[in-house]
């Protein structure tokens, strides 16, 4: 089985925002966008072609975002660095040259 990395940074990252107590509609967010992130990643490796996996790792990070406002909004600053460290994998992947 081959690693890899970023799959396992988000799945830890769903773990750490379920540890985390907040309120309200808010809390159903926090666990839909950061589940997201990893199931993104997870159906974007399995897609055939390049471009196919670059859209699932772009929405990916679009829910690395969605996240991030809700840390913003809380003062969630504990997730900062996690969320952060995340973003720069997903900036990473999304922004690949395809290989020939």
């Amino acid at each position: 089985m081959y690693s890899f990395r970023t799959y396992d940074l988000a799945v830890n990252f769903y773990e750490l925002c379920e540890k985390i107590k907040v309120r309200g509609p808010l809390r159903d967010q926090l666990t839909r966008a950061s589940s997201s992130i990893a199931l993104n990643l997870k159906e974007g490796s399995a897609q055939p072609t390049f471009k196919n996996r670059i859209r699932f790792y772009f929405i990916a990070l679009g829910s690395l975002r969605e996240v991030q406002a809700i840390i913003d909004l809380k003062k969630l600053d504990t997730l900062r660095l996690p969320a952060d460290m995340l973003g720069a994998h997903l900036f990473r992947l999304c922004h690949q040259k395809q290989p020939h």
